[in-house]
């Protein structure tokens, strides 16, 4: 103690006793959470060649899928795997050790190995920018690691050095990954922890194999001039989407400071930007520097300034562009402008990202408005038509700061004026980029009001000043709760832009420079001087971290514990909040060289300290006097209760995956078995994306159909491997791939809920009070005398209240000193239209304040402490993604078959396409499919059918134009090209097309003269079949959702008639053709008798003759032996001649014979 003592201040030491005493007076649980060993996960990639070497650490750059572990699923016969489907491999491992203070990591991933711990790995995939060209989803996919020796030699029996790996996924529209790493439960207590892996287009491979930056060249060394005493610069990015961050402000450097981990890590890069000297005369610039001023990243593309010029280089992302090769260099963009500062927009849009830049010079007054649509950027100059300062006639006018609102598709500028040299006038003025429309919403004040002792004053124009000139610096606006901020040397918010307040807790002597917000409740503020001030957003109170007492407190306890990330020569380099926690990236000055550290900033605890600080007393217990703290907090605990389960309104769909179960006795996997894990993390996934038939399955869930013809033989499997036959060592458990449908609460509220169509969201909060919470006042109501009155009190704050509303109801329970606060959110549904599942939400919010804890209420937890009685929920209205519309064949052939009194399929049947008989009504019906909860019931809402296209094979299906749509599908067609109709009156506005339902009476087909399944040309001898391309939409006719439901699917039809003119001409044809056969067959018979007997004289005749010429050649040859030949034939002819005349005349089948 005493070293510690001469080590710092006199000062500092006694705020040390202070919370040394603070601590040692807290309550017991403090104990049992320093009982805890301090352990932490650590994380690496190694690529998927790399597996199991020590110390290897890839970065994540590759985004090509292997087409390495197809071998091994040929090996596994007798598996549940079909082995002649396609499975690829990622091209990284997630590498998992944990570490504790003061022990090898070796030995403890050894020993919690032993004891069963098994690290479990949850990665969530962020949803892409641009939903035009992916699906929306909140997609998660939970594994457990898989142990895996070290290929370093080894002279032990079993083995030396171990981790744990699990395949590293990719998504296609996803660069952005959060990994969350928990236990299972067993071995040693290790914290959830999270970390970034976000893939970093900016990196590519060379010939010789090295990993370089295509941006610049990385820098090895952080020489203390490039931030020592540099002042700190803001992180600007787009909010959850940029899987890269950059900072500039590197004083006379190109560098910039880039990381794909959120400053895990990070690189040092020095750009290769030509850094050429454009300045004119129109173009003010006191002088050179490299310097880069401002840097901004979304999803795909890095934007710098230097001086007055601005480049943008867009990374190679295949999983987002497919095809983009990204930006061979730095591309300059607005070459003619002058351009002082780029303004960022922190939520994308309509499919896109945004970034305005403000010009000075000859085009001074103008926005340059960005937009970044698939990496492709591009710019347009705001106002169209004229400048603001030409709409609101000054001049001189300077605009100081913008902010994009998406909702609204407004731009807010703050505008400088010159009424005289020495007076100045700012407006926030609001421009509409839909009807190009300006107007000022505000002027601000020319002084900082005087608030005489109030934390905060409404500026109504009656209040007194101060003399201290209000001098604007920026603006900031937060999507989800409506605050606008307008930050100088002062700082006013509003909720409506209408209404402004005066926070005075904030000194008018200080100047902010940049401010940081979480979105989800809480504001720091960076000032000129390196201050930081703390503001819990819908409060009046703004609380200063840095310097304070209570950081001198904190200050003094971190080097009590000797801690590495604290030293008296520091400088801050940037400030951001990251899953609602404050972070410091702060510079040290090393003895060799500077080091970079991310390190928490303590808000909670500092908030505490100051608490502590000015609230304690000494209390005589015993015989001793004792240090004891008084809390401003109002309650003593605070509980979420009833919370539902969190994925319907979280929409957050989870895969669980677990490792192939390996036959060898350690328990240890192989790289064979690693890359089965591989190929079978792959396949759930690409079932995961494949699961968008138009034709419902009978179950719904992707998984089905992976395991369907083989969940009969599971106890086989299982057989095989209890006996360790199992081929290749692997036993695959189809019950290890799963989706999950009923996740539990978490004892917290969901990082964000969404509602459809007067959905409500349910919970209560249960709050104990301080002391004695409840006393009685005197009333006379219902008959009684007094009535309770609670302390305790909790407001709601709706950011948008005509949109939703909140139903606040309150239950006393005394004898637990209690209430409990059932609160109900709920929908009015009248702010939205319909939409694309997951397109174009509402950001709103609802915030939870209990009266008088703000700064004042903390909870101590294994994690350390924590603020209560805030809460702030980010509400998106709209239609939720994860909902589809599905064609429910199953049902519908049921009931077709029901109400048509039989049922014909094609004589071809496909059991993925049942037909159906064209001369039956045809009943269709469909499912709401929530791919999320699991959920799948009937539509019961109002829909509109259109044939959109056809054909009568498959390969000749074509789309139809509009004007052909109209006239195939719309009762009012008078051309007679109708391809269906119903009994169904009910009709849109217009009565072009029929509305229809579940209870419709059904579609009877037409096929008329003019369309174009009429007099449909049978292939074979069977009827001609036609496939319908049928569009189903509920959009404008349904009032039940704010789902834009949009189907479209093949529909087999069979047994199509033929046309009149056709079938007449098939009967001519074939009655001439029968009755020709008919005639022929009679004038056969008839003739054939005659033909026969003439056909027999022909033949004796030719015999006759041929006798005849043989006679008279052999009488001329022999003399007299043909006399007597001849007389001799002659009387045996003459007796035959008389037999015959006997015997009568022969039949026609006799003479034939003869």
């Amino acid at each position: 103690m005493s070293v510690a003592s001469a080590a710092w201040p006199r000062g500092r030491a006694l705020w040390a006793l202070w919370a040394l005493l603070a601590v040692l007076l807290a309550p017991w649980r403090l104990w049992a959470f320093n009982d805890f060993q301090k352990c932490t996960w650590q994380v690496v990639l190694n690529k998927f060649e790399r597996l199991g070497e020590h110390g290897a650490s890839d970065r994540f750059y590759d985004q090509e899928l292997l087409d390495r572990v197809g071998r091994m699923f040929r090996m596994l016969v007798d598996s549940p795997i079909d082995r002649h489907e396609k499975y690829l491999g990622f091209p990284y491992y997630l590498k998992i050790n944990y570490s504790c203070e003061g022990q090898p990591s070796e030995d403890l991933v050894r020993q919690g190995h032993l004891t069963g711990l098994k690290p479990v790995v949850l990665v969530t995939f962020q949803s892409p920018v641009n939903f035009y060209r992916w699906k929306i989803e909140q997609l998660q996919i939970q594994m457990e690691a898989a142990p895996f020796r070290s290929k370093e030699l080894c002279s032990a029996e079993e083995v030396c050095v171990m981790s744990w790996y699990t395949p590293m996924p990719i998504k296609n529209g996803s660069v952005v990954m959060r990994v969350d790493i928990s236990s299972n439960g067993l071995g040693p207590f290790i914290p959830n922890e999270r970390f970034y892996v976000n893939i970093n287009g900016f990196l590519k491979q060379e010939q010789d194999a090295r990993i370089r930056f295509t941006v610049g060249d990385e820098l090895l060394e952080l020489l203390p001039r490039y931030f020592l005493n540099a002042p700190s610069r803001v992180l600007w990015y787009t909010v959850d989407q940029s899987p890269v961050l950059i900072l500039g402000g590197i004083p006379n450097e190109k560098s910039i400071l880039l990381t794909d981990t959120n400053f895990k890590d990070f690189s040092l890069v020095e750009l290769s930007i030509d850094s050429c000297w454009v300045g004119s005369f129109y173009c003010p610039q006191a002088g050179f520097t490299a310097t880069i001023y401002d840097a901004v990243t979304t999803e795909s593309t890095l934007f710098i300034r230097q001086n007055q010029l601005v480049y943008y280089f867009t990374g190679t992302y295949y999983t987002l562009h497919e095809s983009n090769e990204g930006s061979g260099k730095w591309v300059r963009v607005l070459a003619n402008e002058c351009i002082k500062r780029l303004c960022p927009v922190y939520f994308h849009s309509n499919g896109s990202e945004y970034i305005m830049a403000l010009t000075t010079g000859k085009h001074e007054g103008y926005v340059h408005f960005g937009t970044i649509t698939d990496g492709h950027v591009s710019f347009e100059m705001l106002p169209r038509h004229w400048s603001v300062c030409q709409k609101l006639a000054v001049s001189p006018c300077f605009i100081i700061w913008a902010v994009f609102i998406s909702d609204e598709s407004t731009i807010l500028l703050l505008v400088e004026s010159e009424v005289t040299p020495i007076k100045k006038l700012h407006h926030v003025v609001s421009y509409s980029l839909a009807t190009d429309d300006l107007e000022i919403i505000y002027v601000l004040p020319e002084f900082i009001p005087d608030a005489r002792g109030l934390e905060c004053l409404t500026i109504l124009g009656t209040e007194s000043y101060t003399s201290v000139p209000m001098v604007p610096r920026g603006m900031f606006f937060n999507p989800y709760n409506n605050l606008l901020f307008i930050w100088g040397n002062f700082l006013l918010q509003s909720y409506n832009m209408e209404n402004f307040m005066y926070l005075a807790d904030f000194p008018k002597e200080l100047t902010i420079k940049y401010l940081v917000n979480s979105f989800q409740g809480e504001m720091a503020i960076v000032t000129e001087n390196e201050e930081i001030w703390y503001l819990l957003e819908g409060s009046y109170q703004v609380h200063r971290l840095f310097p304070s007492k209570s950081w001198e407190i904190h200050i003094s306890l971190q080097a009590m514990h000797q801690s590495s990330l604290y030293s008296s020569n520091e400088t801050m380099v940037t400030l951001f909040y990251e899953d609602s926690k404050l972070y410091q990236l702060v510079y040290f000055p090393d003895e060799q060289r500077g080091r970079l550290v991310k390190r928490l900033v303590p808000v909670e605890r500092l908030l505490m300290y100051k608490q502590h600080s000015k609230r304690y007393h000494l209390e005589r217990k015993g015989g001793h006097l004792m240090l004891a703290f008084s809390s401003l907090c109002p309650f003593t605990v605070l509980r979420l209760r009833n919370l539902p389960n969190p994925q319907a309104y979280s929409r957050q769909e989870r895969y669980r995956a677990q490792p192939p179960y390996i036959l060898e006795p350690g328990g240890f996997h192989t790289e064979k078995s690693l890359a089965v894990y591989q190929g079978l993390v792959y396949y759930l996934l690409w079932l995961h994306s494949k699961y968008d038939k138009p034709y419902a399955d009978p179950v719904h869930d992707p998984t089905w159909r992976w395991w369907k013809n083989k969940k009969q033989d599971q106890d086989y499997y299982f057989y095989l491997a209890s006996n360790g036959l199992s081929a290749g060592g692997v036993h695959i458990d189809m019950d290890s791939y799963e989706k999950i449908y009923n996740l539990k609460p978490e004892y917290k509220l969901p990082e964000r809920i969404f509602l459809d169509k007067g959905n409500s969201y349910r919970f209560s909060i249960f709050l104990t009070a301080r002391g004695h919470g409840f006393k009685t006042m005197q009333s006379v109501v219902m008959g009684s005398a007094f009535r309770l009155h609670s302390r305790l009190q909790v407001g709601m704050v709706l950011a948008d209240p005509g949109c939703l509303e909140v139903v606040v109801a309150r239950e006393i329970l005394i004898n637990r000193n209690s209430v409990l606060f059932s609160i109900t959110l709920k929908d009015k549904m009248v702010c939205y239209g319909q939409g694309i599942s997951g397109h174009h939400l509402l950001k709103t919010s609802l915030m939870v304040k209990v009266v008088g804890s703000s700064g004042n209420c903390f909870q101590n937890t294994h994690l350390g402490l924590r603020l209560q009685g805030n809460l702030m929920v980010p509400v998106l209205i709209g239609c939720p993604p994860g909902k589809r519309l599905a064609f429910d064949i199953t049902y519908t052939l049921k009931y077709n078959r029901l109400q048509n009194k039989h049922y014909f399929d094609c004589i071809n049947m496909d059991p993925e396409m049942p037909c159906f008989l064209f001369r039956d009504i045809f009943y269709p019906f469909f499912l709401i499919q929530d791919l999320v909860t699991g959920d799948s019931g009937s539509f019961q809402g109002s829909f509109v059918l259109k044939v959109v296209g056809g054909g009568p094979s498959l390969d000749s299906i074509r789309d139809y134009s509009d004007e052909e749509i109209y006239r195939f599908n719309s009762p009012l067609d008078k051309t007679n090209s109708l391809i269906w109709t119903t009994r169904t009156t009910r009709t849109t506005k217009d009565s072009a097309f029929h509305i229809l339902s579940h209870r419709s009476s059904g579609i009877e087909w037409l096929c008329m003269e003019n369309s174009p399944c009429h007099d449909t040309i049978p292939k074979r001898f069977f009827a001609p079949d036609f496939f319908f391309k049928v569009l189903v939409s509920n959009r404008d006719v349904d009032t039940s959702t704010y789902c834009d439901y949009q189907l479209i699917f093949l529909l087999h039809v069979h047994g199509l008639p033929l046309s009149s003119k056709r079938a007449l001409f098939i009967v001519i044809v074939a009655t001439s053709l029968f009755l020709g056969l008919v005639l022929f067959y009679i004038i056969f018979c008839l003739l054939w008798p005659f033909v026969v007997k003439a056909c027999n004289f022909l033949r004796w005749k030719i015999n006759s003759l041929i006798a005849t010429e043989s006679y008279y050649t052999y009488a001329a040859s022999s003399g007299s032996c043909s006399l007597r030949s001849w007389t001799m034939s002659r009387e045996i002819s003459r007796a035959g001649s008389k037999v015959v005349e006997k015997a009568g005349p022969k039949q026609p089948w006799e003479q034939l014979h003869t």
